[in-house]
């Protein structure tokens, strides 16, 4: 509860100070920033701490992190510096007070919303709090905020290569690590706290964008016969549409499991076996596989919950198949994992908030770079940049979409004023370059060190997405997007070329098949070696056969593609109508209208396209599958669609009245019945209906007993330390790595195996916050894309703890700086550990159970 409150006052003083940042930056905002604030502030006073941290002017301490908070509030009143002709120049918060009183109930709102979404959803982890090993990346990410805790200076030290920074998008890291040092908790309470915290940062960022969108679309909506703006009363529970399709609504697999355990759609055989056409056409892996009998409503498969994020299946042409990972956010918060793409999402909303704030007419203005013009002016350009960079830093996959919505943005509003043509690329190729370029300045630190597996672009020939399991995944979100889609054609009227619009989607799939198809000639041609193996693996004679079986197959599934032709198609015959929509008689230059729902089909177009693409290509990493591009391509599509469908729903339930208004809501119940039906199960399932575990329970008993365990004295009944799973596994390991977490910081050596990712190996590290000689192998080869970084490190750990000779395991020692040489359990089991020379020639620091550490002298 402490830890709690205190993690909530400081975000909430953080985004009251940056609150005059926010307010001048999104002026033609309805909220002004408000619900973004905190993650502005955090956002700018991140970077400030670790830009001067690497550069050596900051230590990474309290006083830094003080310092650090001095730039924000610097901003912050600059920010609230104005200029009149009646007094000058003078500092006021004026403008900023008058609006929170005019504003109040929106105000408490907000703060109800993410006071409770915070208070929630830190309920829900305290009741899941481990972290595990078991098919997840927790352990990974507690060991990089304890070595970002633990890193005197920056960049940060690689928790599990020592001698190495992280090599990694790490800032999610860093933020989180600043809030622990700021209020006293441990790098196991403020992983789990950093996942509610951004849960409540999304919910109330997702908020502030559908109530800034509805608040526009209010002011500028023009009815259908042309009377006038429409007079739609403000309402403060709409936008809860935002957080709602963000962050619970879920994929439609929860309610198949519903389905499949109740055995429906499976024709049972008298000797005991079943079949079914609809679950094997279906084919979801576990899905296609007959129920257990008797039937009943509750899934009880094993982590069935597991599943809905992994709906997509790919196939070879030989009958291989591939798992896809396809999240979406409820599933990753019930997860656990704090891994880049959860701590990228209120930044990513923030994102959003910046390209619809540029859409209502912020930022209008022009700049030379280069003797180009460009259509923005210099706050605008500068914070753009500065926003973009930052999600490349969080997430680096998102800032794809990030440049796409400010791209579209920028493209639409310059062919409203002057229609479309050629010209519109080259003014687009100016905002780009520049805006990238700086981005990448702002950042340049962490590009300096970064390094990855990313090799190029590959094609995806053979597993086009198949559109059973396209619409089990999408059509939650789906659905309510196409009733907007409906009600703007029909109930509005507007003016849209459906011929040009899906014209342009039909050419962009074609182009996007021609291009995997010739980008897989050219592989097949450039590189035979390669040709024979993927020929072998699809089980072809001839490349000619190859190409004509992967091309009867992308034919075969027409769902698939039919439903990107509309999501695509739609968007596309609206927007091009945006560089006909002058009257004659109006200035170019006057003539764009900031019409709110252009701004949602331009959300839609731009995850459409993120949909579309890992059909045709993906990023070539370690995995050489598109596993990757589509689980981070998704992700970014979610969150777009989820803000589109808030939207729709928003207005469709505003506008749609008589009996069309009662179809709309009882498909909208169904819908969300069926959307909802996951999260309500799988919660029940992954918490154990809130049950305490029982490990925990010996935990408290424990503590009543009197355990003078400095780790067992901090349990309460419901806690947010991860580390209780990990305590009561390994209780002897648990001790000895909070003895490290305080003592002299310094190299330590643990037992290390090639295929450890996924496992209790590392752990101390993780847990200590000091680097280790190597610890995940197979994830140092994905963060840097080779193994070769590592050298005979795994080679020389078996020889230090292994060798009788003391002159070879100082030789080791002194190769990788160690001070600290730990032998508990796994070393024990790994290793034919000869302690001997540990003992007589090194200092015996720590001893407890079965763990003892030695420290060179």
């Amino acid at each position: 509860m402490l830890a709690f409150f205190l993690w909530y006052l400081v975000i909430t003083l953080l985004g009251w100070l940056s609150f005059p940042l926010a307010f001048r930056l999104f002026p033609v905002l309805a909220d002004h920033g408000y619900a973004l604030a905190r993650v502005l502030g955090l956002l700018v006073w991140g970077y400030a701490f670790w830009m001067l941290a690497s550069l050596g002017v900051l230590q990474n301490d309290p006083y830094g992190l003080g310092l650090a908070l001095v730039v924000l509030l610097v901003l912050g009143a600059a920010a609230s510096v104005r200029w009149t002709p009646e007094a000058g120049t003078r500092f006021s918060l004026r403008p900023l007070w008058d609006w929170v009183k005019e504003k109040r109930r929106l105000v408490i709102s907000m703060e109800l919303l993410f006071f409770a979404a915070f208070a929630v959803w830190t309920f829900v982890q305290a009741s899941n709090p481990e972290i595990t090993t078991a098919g997840g990346e927790k352990t990974m990410e507690l060991a990089f905020i304890n070595a970002i805790m633990r890193s005197p200076t920056f960049p940060p030290n690689d928790p599990w290569l020592s001698g190495y920074a992280i090599s990694y998008y790490y800032f999610g890291y860093v933020m989180t690590a600043m809030l622990a040092e700021l209020t006293g908790v441990l790098g196991s309470v403020a992983h789990n706290l950093m996942l509610c915290l951004v849960f409540a940062l999304s919910a109330l960022g997702a908020y502030g964008v559908l109530y800034d969108l509805l608040a526009a679309w209010r002011k500028h909506a023009i009815s259908p016969a042309g009377s006038g703006v429409l007079r739609v009363q403000p309402s403060l529970g709409l936008p809860l549409f935002g957080p709602f399709f963000l962050l619970i609504v879920s994929n439609f697999e929860g309610f198949l499991e519903v389905l499949h355990r109740l055995g429906l759609f499976w024709k049972f055989n008298p000797d005991g076996t079943a079949a079914s056409g609809f679950w094997k056409w279906l084919d979801i892996l576990q899905l296609n596989q007959p129920p257990p009998t008797p039937p009943q409503l509750m899934p009880d498969r094993f982590i069935w919950w597991w599943r809905a994020s992994r709906v997509i299946q790919d196939h070879t042409l030989a009958g291989g198949s591939t798992e896809i990972i396809d999240e979406f956010p409820f599933f990753s918060y019930m997860l656990g994992d704090l891994h880049p793409h959860i701590l990228a999402m209120p930044f990513d909303l923030l994102a959003i908030a910046l390209a619809l704030n540029l859409f209502l007419g912020a930022w209008d203005g022009e700049i030379k770079l280069f003797g180009l013009r460009l259509h923005l002016n210099l706050g605008g350009f500068l914070f753009s940049a500065f926003v973009l960079g930052g999600l490349a830093f969080l997430n680096t996959w998102d800032i794809l979409f990030g440049f796409a919505l400010l791209a579209g943005v920028y493209l639409l509003k310059r062919a409203s004023e002057k229609g479309w043509g050629w010209e519109r690329l080259k003014e687009l190729l100016v905002l780009l370059l520049p805006t990238g370029l700086l981005a990448i300045l702002f950042y340049l630190p962490f590009y300096v060190g970064f390094s990855s597996q990313a090799s190029g672009i590959l094609p995806n020939l053979d597993s086009p997405t198949r559109g059973a399991q396209l619409w089990v995944f999408w059509g939650s979100l789906f659905l309510p997007v196409a009733a907007l889609f409906i009600y703007l054609w029909r109930g509005e009227g507007r003016r849209r070329d459906w011929k040009r619009g899906f014209a342009l989607a039909g050419g962009l799939i074609l182009a996007l098949w021609l291009f995997s198809l010739l980008l897989g000639l050219l592989i097949l041609v450039v590189d035979p070696s390669a040709a024979a193996l993927v020929l072998s693996m699809q089980d072809a004679n001839n490349a000619a056969a190859f190409f004509g079986a992967v091309t009867v197959r992308r034919l075969a599934t027409v769902g698939g593609w039919l439903s990107m032709l509309g999501l695509i198609g739609v968007p596309l015959a609206f927007l091009v109508e945006a560089g006909n929509n002058r009257d004659e008689d109006e200035e170019p230059a006057a003539a764009f209208k900031p019409d709110p729902p252009f701004f949602v089909l331009l959300l839609v177009l731009v995850a459409g396209i993120l949909i579309l693409a890992p059909d045709f290509v993906f990023l070539r990493d370690i995995f050489n599958d598109r596993m990757n591009t589509i689980f981070k391509f998704y992700y970014q599509a979610w969150l777009l669609l989820s803000v589109a469908a808030g939207f729709g729903v928003a207005v469709v339930l505003q506008k749609l009245s008589g009996l069309a208004g009662l179809f709309f809501r009882i498909g909208l119940v169904l819908v969300l019945f069926m959307a909802c039906t996951y999260p309500v199960l799988a919660l029940l399932t992954k918490t154990d209906d809130f049950k305490i575990p029982a490990y925990q329970q010996a935990l408290v008993a424990a503590r009543a007993a009197g355990d003078p365990s400095p780790v067992k004295t901090a349990m309460g009944v419901w806690t947010l330390d991860g580390a209780v799973a990990f305590e009561s596994q390994f209780p002897d390991d648990a001790a000895a790595a909070h003895w490290l977490l305080t003592a002299p910081a310094g190299v330590v050596v643990e037992a290390a195996k090639i295929d450890s990712s996924y496992t209790d190996y590392a752990h101390i590290s993780a847990y200590s916050g000091l680097p280790t000689v190597l610890g995940w192998a197979m994830h140092e080869d994905q963060w840097r894309g080779t193994y070769e970084i590592q050298g005979t490190r795994l080679a020389d750990i078996q020889r230090l703890y292994e060798t009788r000779s003391w002159d070879e395991a100082r030789a080791i020692l002194s190769q990788y700086d160690v001070r600290y040489v730990y032998v508990g359990t796994l070393e024990r089991q790994t290793y034919r550990v000869s302690e001997a020379k540990f003992q007589e020639n090194l200092l015996q620091v720590y001893q407890q159970g079965g763990v003892t550490i030695y420290a060179m002298p």
